[in-house]
């Protein structure tokens, strides 16, 4: 609200102006209360050359043209007005002195509009100015709030009513003030429209509690019953405040799961779910509900409910805890060793509450923890028998899980005893039984003809893997005199070993002497030990990995010429069937 010091502006512009110019100033709108008063006030001027004996003048209502037949409020000449301004309108001003001022009294609403001004000079000197005055008729006080009230900042608030009455002077007290603070009255001020106002203001600090309070105002006249009031409704902002959460939530995997977060605030909070920074669920709201369906593991942790407005935020958070069955373990750590290492071995998972966990081989239990989430095996030195297939068990009271899994264990060669060769009629077949791990090469070597066969001729040499054992087999045809001397040498990246192969009997030409019945009766027997020591090895192994497949007949060298040979005699052939059927 602006107040004047000085004189009103249109009073500075009538003194500017004397000179000879038809021109009229009043307020452009001023306001009274109903069956108060109102004192308009007006002055004109004309041109100084017109020198007139007497001045008239006539107030209109609602329209300047006197051909429109406007009613009339005063008129100086007749004194004959409108049915409705008689007895309630009355010049103040001195027109003579250039003074139009209007009094109207008992004031009702149908008096209020536009009020214009025409002066009469005589004759042809008539002038109605296009100045004019709207009146407002009012019965209720203005309140004036801040357009922003904050809780915890001091505000002032006005209660003004229009003072242009000079018979009825209004008085003004506050309405529901109490706890906010004590009025002021600041009494008549002049606005900037020559008009005066009757203001009061009310300083108080508010608090988020004064949020809807009704405040009033009321303007009374000494000695009437007039008695007009006022009310306005307090609207205090203040940053939100969470008032309704849940505490923390257990629930079992698959279930149903509501989150409540209700908040405070003014203007109402932007309520926000989030979850590791991610936001869930958002809504201008009091409150908001964030329903988690069949609820997993992944969803278990801390949500937290931020509320926030123009004026500050809140925030606080709830734990949900899903319970859940174990995952299935992982193992990490050494699946890969070589002999004589430490080998360590981690088995993990997950579940909620914390599992036992239980590291099993071949039914026997080398570790356990209970209610841990990892558990750590630990073989010092390990052996090829420390090879083999083992399993982590996690479970707790929602379920049992586990995971099985292979330590592998490297070492260099060993040719076991079950290597020799064995002769029948003229054919000689050698094997070759190496245990290790990777795989290794295998290598025949004959120095007294200076010939080496390895496994990957397999026109010459086949070979069967059970395990960690792979046994070889080379085989020699032709053989008129005495069979040969025989090496066979494994190797891998650990190292290598050699061993002459022994003949099976007591001596290496004792399968010359015994004839060739008796040779395929020998040889024959041989092949079934030899099938014999696999098919156990076999079954000792959890896995098979077979280096030929079904149907390949096992291969054949001749000592003379080194030229693959016809069918194989009918007991090799069976041999080979024998072998591959495992």
């Amino acid at each position: 609200m602006i107040f004047l010091t000085a004189l009103p502006l249109f009073w500075i512009m009538i003194s500017a102006s004397r000179g000879g110019h038809w021109g009229a100033w009043m307020p452009s709108s001023i306001s009274a209360f109903e069956g108060t008063c109102v004192s308009i006030p007006c002055r004109f001027d004309f041109p100084d050359e017109l020198r007139p004996a007497v001045v008239h003048g006539v107030w209109y209502f609602n329209s300047p043209y006197p051909k429109n037949y406007p009613p009339v409020v005063f008129k100086s000449r007749t004194q004959v007005v409108h049915e409705s301004f008689q007895g309630r309108s009355r010049l103040l001003g001195d027109l003579g002195l250039r003074n139009c001022t209007l009094l109207l009294s008992s004031l009702s609403p149908e008096l209020g509009g536009k009020y214009y001004f025409r002066g009469d000079l005589g004759g042809y000197n008539q002038y109605t100015f296009s100045e004019h005055s709207v009146l407002d008729i009012i019965n209720t006080p203005n309140i004036v709030v801040p357009s922003e009230v904050v809780a915890g900042t001091e505000v002032e608030v006005s209660c003004m009513v229009p003072d242009n009455c000079p018979e009825l002077r209004p008085e003004l007290s506050w309405l529901g003030h109490e706890g906010l603070g004590e009025p002021a009255v600041l009494g008549r001020l002049r606005e900037d429209e020559g008009t005066w106002v009757q203001v009061s203001l009310l300083h108080f600090v508010p608090t988020r509690e004064a949020n809807g309070h009704r405040l009033g105002c009321q303007a009374s006249f000494p000695n009437t019953t007039l008695q007009f009031e006022g009310y306005a409704s307090l609207d205090v902002k203040y940053p939100p405040v969470i008032v309704e959460m849940n505490s923390s939530v257990e629930a079992i995997e698959g279930s149903h799961v509501s989150l409540l977060c209700g908040a405070d605030s003014n203007p109402p909070p932007l309520l926000t779910w989030m979850r590791d920074g991610t936001v869930l669920r958002e809504a201008v709201a009091e409150s908001l509900l964030l329903e988690l369906e069949e609820v997993t593991p992944a969803e278990d942790g801390v949500y937290a409910c931020l509320a926030e407005n123009a004026y500050g935020q809140d925030n606080r958070t709830v734990e949900l805890s899903v319970m859940y069955a174990p995952w299935k373990p992982t193992v990490n750590g050494t699946v890969v060793a070589v002999e004589g290492e430490t080998v360590s071995i981690l088995c993990s998972t997950q579940s909620n509450p914390d599992p036992i966990l239980t590291i099993f081989k071949e039914k026997q239990i080398l570790a356990t923890v209970i209610y841990e989430s990892e558990l750590q095996l630990e073989l010092p030195a390990v052996s090829p028998e420390d090879d083999g297939e083992y399993w982590c068990v996690a479970e707790n009271q929602y379920g049992q899980r586990a995971t099985a899994f292979n330590l592998s264990v490297e070492f260099a060669p060993v040719l076991l005893l079950e290597s020799h060769c064995a002769a029948a009629r003229d054919t000689v077949q050698c094997l070759c039984v190496v245990k290790s791990n990777p795989e290794p090469s295998v290598a025949f070597e004959l120095p007294s003809r200076n010939v080496t066969v390895n496994e990957s001729e397999r026109e010459f040499v086949y070979s069967e893997r059970s395990g960690l054992v792979l046994t070889s087999i080379l085989t020699l045809r032709g053989q008129a005199q005495a069979p040969p001397r025989v090496i066979c040498t494994a190797r891998n990246l650990y190292g290598a070993k050699s061993l002459e192969l022994p003949f099976q009997g007591a001596h290496r030409l004792m399968w010359a002497k015994i004839g060739p019945v008796g040779a395929v009766v020998t040889f024959a027997i041989l092949i079934a030990i030899v099938c014999y020591i696999t098919q156990t090895r076999r079954k000792k192994n959890v896995t098979e990995s077979p280096s030929f497949s079904a149907g390949d007949n096992p291969p054949v060298l001749f000592s003379s010429d080194f030229r693959i040979s016809g069918a194989p005699e009918k007991y090799e052939s069976k041999e080979v069937s024998t072998l591959e059927s495992h």
